[in-house]
């Protein structure tokens, strides 16, 4: 391209920037979709083009109408630049638990209707318009696609449902790789019948047509999680340098397009999807809660550029596109808007119900369901794909004049036909209405909001001394409004304990998450930890939010639990001797308990501040008692764990005071260098030596799991008269084991593989109805042993143990050797023996 040509493009693309710039402020004060707008502009410029350019009108512009009339977009290069980037910001702005929720739902709507409409156009336009089956079928996959961005703002604007939004989002970022899969393999298929003379669909190529839909969907789905997850370990690599996690992801979006579309044979749009919600499942937790809202900020922008341009680029082309349009085309474009609506609706009204019977899936109600129906927007996709087609060699000049037509009519009529009227039909369905609890709660906090700011402005008059008069009377104007709200509000009798506790649950998870977040954005809690404590608070919330007190409560109980991950490292430990990862899962766990318990504390003043003037006395009490049992749950094993590892509990506090004195710190030069009072370079110098401090504290101390046999073996006074020569024998023999709280160590009936001796901690003996406690200095396991029977009894952990094993072989070898130790082993047996006895009598 020569230095001109650049010129030229570049200032195109600067005005096209500026006329993108001007359409927001102009959509938003005529209350329509932005896109909508940005599709009216775009084919005003085309066809303005257009007529400068072929018409005796003027020729002063016939340069500038010349650029635009015979702009050359070519679809592959339009998908390759911009579709990567709009897929991963539409995934990574996604809450992904929120997602799966409605995984059900959203996956019918994003494969099985795509699938449908695409039928049922192929197959309807073929049957009405005698054109052949596999040009409908391309033109059916090519109009599936649906564009969210239009609905989604209008859904926004008039305060739409979350769980609506949440629909049409989940839909619109699935469908588009389930659509350009099925395109691709129609494509392929197309062009595959022409070469070989072949007209209609046979088997084997409709099996070849699935299976290759099947392999890029599946292998992009797979290499897209693997992708992503590579992204996430990538990030914490980066030193919390903004502009470097932003690149990084930025080529991780690209890159993971372009190998699985053109490198491995999969679709690169599934793979970009789920690298995305990869990422924003997970990465929230791997860099700070600053980097991440600067990260969702710049993939917003781009996301941004990269749709509207895409959108007016491809308007451009619709005069050209539609330059000789006849009544024929205008009854195939209605047709294929009705057989589309057709397919969606077999989707929404006869498979989703099916959802709901299986419990795959709560109800969508049959508002909800006409919404999805009208809002499927067409938007700039779909005028690529089309743009495609006619590109594509080896077709018919009459099959890409059809599907030219067809698609980009199609586009036009659901933009301005069903983009205009969407608004309307939310607002006369009343989706845009608040429920009847929304609506308490609504003035319950503008009461209480009002009372806040009218206490603000009297204490603004007094602090800056305004007329006594003036603050009268703005305060009055606040507090009538406050008054009138309230007299009309009584939160307690409108709305029933059940409702009101379960807002009361999800906001308090909210706020848990919020304090969750906050000490990772101070550097107290690792990775790991923070990544679990997410989790579990998301839980908190759907359980609130779904289940009420029951579901909140079933949260908290397992939240204490070994997770699969611990047991796993427990397992480790106790078959093949390794070590690390279990005291690397009890760190986490010791954090996470420091963790749970101040943000307990925490909670405990919102309750008191926020929700119990918000919900009532009686909602705020029943939450402040569920959060003394969590606390009382988080102390008592948090205690456990303390008596186990005092040392290792100081050093956590330690740490964690260290990063908020640090963070206290580097907050007052903030402040210092926001007044002046400390230069850049003074301001840089203090600031790297608060960081190089922080990156010593970076990683989590390490836990020893105290399984020294020498320190174990000095615990106990049964080795304690032993020889050195004996003792270093049995040193050599025993084996130390660490237990977790509740394990089983062996259950009655078990064969006696050894004997154990307890360094720290206590067991539970159970036989039958009875319970024996052991501790420190104790022993058990000897009995199956000396008489050469099963176990006569469970034995558990009550809390973290330390112990020693003699396997049954080296215990019997031992007793032989050491005829003293045997008799005292024969002794505690035989009085064992007898209270067994006795308290079976």
């Amino acid at each position: 391209m020569t230095t001109g040509g650049i010129t030229g493009l570049v200032l195109t693309l600067a005005v096209l920037l500026v006329i993108i710039a001007g359409i927001q402020p102009l959509a938003r004060r005529l209350g329509v979709a932005s896109n909508v707008l940005l599709a009216a502009v775009g084919v005003a410029i085309g066809a303005l083009a257009a007529f400068l350019l072929f018409t005796s009108f003027t020729d002063v512009f016939n340069e500038a109408a010349r650029a635009v009339v015979y702009l050359r977009i070519e679809s592959q290069t339009v998908i390759t630049i911009f579709l990567p980037l709009l897929l991963f910001q539409t995934a990574l702005t996604i809450d992904v638990r929120r997602l799966v929720e409605d995984i059900a739902p959203i996956l019918l709507l994003a494969v099985v209707a795509v699938v449908l409409t695409t039928a049922s156009i192929g197959l309807g336009l073929s049957a009405v318009f005698g054109v052949p089956i596999l040009g409908c079928l391309l033109l059916g996959a090519i109009v599936a696609t649906t564009d969210p961005a239009a609905v989604v703002a209008i859904f926004r604007d008039i305060g739409a449902p979350g769980r609506l939004t949440r629909l049409v989002e989940g839909e619109s970022i699935l469908n588009d790789a389930t659509a350009i899969a099925l395109f691709t393999v129609l494509m392929g298929a197309l062009v595959t019948a022409r070469a070989t003379g072949i007209e209609e669909p046979n088997a084997d190529m409709a099996w070849q047509a699935l299976s290759d839909l099947g392999i890029g969907l599946i292998g992009g789905a797979l290499f897209g999680a693997l992708t992503g997850r590579l992204v996430v370990m990538l990030l914490p690599l980066l030193d919390d340098i903004k502009p470097a996690e932003a690149t990084l992801t930025v080529a991780a979006a690209y890159i993971i397009f372009v190998t699985g579309e053109y490198g491995i044979g999969v679709s690169g749009v599934v793979a970009a999807v789920v690298a995305g919600l990869v990422v924003s499942a997970q990465g929230r937790a791997h860099i700070s809660p600053e980097n991440w809202r600067h990260l969702l900020a710049v993939w917003d922008q781009i996301a941004f550029w990269a749709g509207s341009m895409i959108f007016v680029l491809a308007a451009l082309v619709v005069p050209r596109l539609m330059a000789d349009v006849d009544l024929y085309d205008v009854l195939t474009i209605l047709a294929l808007a009705l057989f589309s609506l057709i397919g969606r609706a077999i989707t929404l009204w006869l498979l989703l119900p099916v959802l709901s019977m299986l419990k795959l899936s709560t109800r969508v109600t049959h508002r909800y369901r006409a919404v999805i129906l009208w809002g499927g927007l067409r938007g700039a996709l779909t005028l690529v794909l089309a743009l495609g087609v006619v590109e594509a060699p080896g077709l018919s000049d009459g099959l890409k004049r059809f599907v030219a037509v067809t698609a980009t009519g199609y586009v036009l009529f659901t933009l301005f036909v069903n983009g205009t009227t969407l608004r309307p039909l939310i607002s006369w369905l009343g989706l845009d209405r608040l429920s009847p609890v929304g609506e308490v709660l609504r003035r319950q906090v503008l009461a209480l909001s009002l009372t806040d700011v009218r206490g603000a402005v009297e204490e603004a008059g007094r602090r800056y001394d305004v007329s006594p008069s003036v603050v009268r009377e703005i305060a009055q104007s606040y507090a009538r409004r406050a008054d009138q709200v309230t007299s009309d509000t009584d939160v307690e009798a409108e709305i029933a304990d059940r409702e009101r506790l379960g807002v009361g649950l999800v906001a308090l998870a909210v706020r848990e998450r919020g304090l969750i977040l906050d000490l990772h954005d101070r550097r107290t809690l690792s990775t790991a930890t923070v990544d679990r404590l997410l989790r579990l608070t998301e839980a908190l919330l759907e359980g609130g939010r779904n289940e009420g007190r029951l579901g909140y409560m079933r949260v908290v109980r397992t939240a204490l639990d070994f997770e699969r991950g611990f047991r796993f490292a427990y397992w480790l430990h106790r078959r093949l001797r390794m070590d690390r990862p279990l005291a690397r899962r009890l760190a986490n766990r010791f954090e996470m308990l420091l963790a749970f318990r101040l943000a307990i504390q925490e909670l405990r003043p919102y309750v008191d501040e926020r929700i119990r003037p918000m919900l009532g006395r009686r909602i705020a009490e029943l939450i402040a008692d569920m959060l003394d049992g969590r606390a009382r749950q988080v102390a008592g094993a948090l205690d456990a764990m303390r008596l186990q590892y005092p040392d290792y509990a100081e050093a956590l506090e330690r740490r964690f005071l260290a990063r908020m004195a640090e963070r206290h710190e580097l907050a007052r030069y903030d402040t210092l260098a926001q007044e002046g009072l400390l230069d850049a370079e003074l301001y840089d110098d203090l600031y790297r030596g608060v960081t190089r401090a922080q990156s010593r504290r970076d990683d989590l101390p390490r836990l020893d799991l105290g399984l020294d046999t020498d320190e174990l073996m000095r615990r106990l006074p049964l080795f304690a008269d032993l020889g050195d020569e004996l003792r270093a024998r049995v040193r050599q023999l025993l084996r130390p084991v660490f237990v977790l709280p509740r394990t089983v160590i062996f259950r009655q009936g078990d064969k006696g593989d050894g004997v154990y001796f307890i360094s720290s901690g206590a067991v539970e003996v159970r036989i039958e109805d009875r319970r024996i406690r052991l501790g420190r200095g104790d022993f058990f396991g000897e009995m199956a042993l000396l008489d050469n029977r099963p176990r006569s009894a469970e034995i558990a952990a009550l809390g973290y143990c330390q112990l020693l094993f003699l396997d049954a072989d080296d215990f019997r070898r031992l007793m032989r050797r050491d005829p003293d130790l045997l008799e005292t082993f024969e002794s505690i047996a035989r009085a064992r023996a007898a209270q067994n006895r006795s308290a079976a009598t």
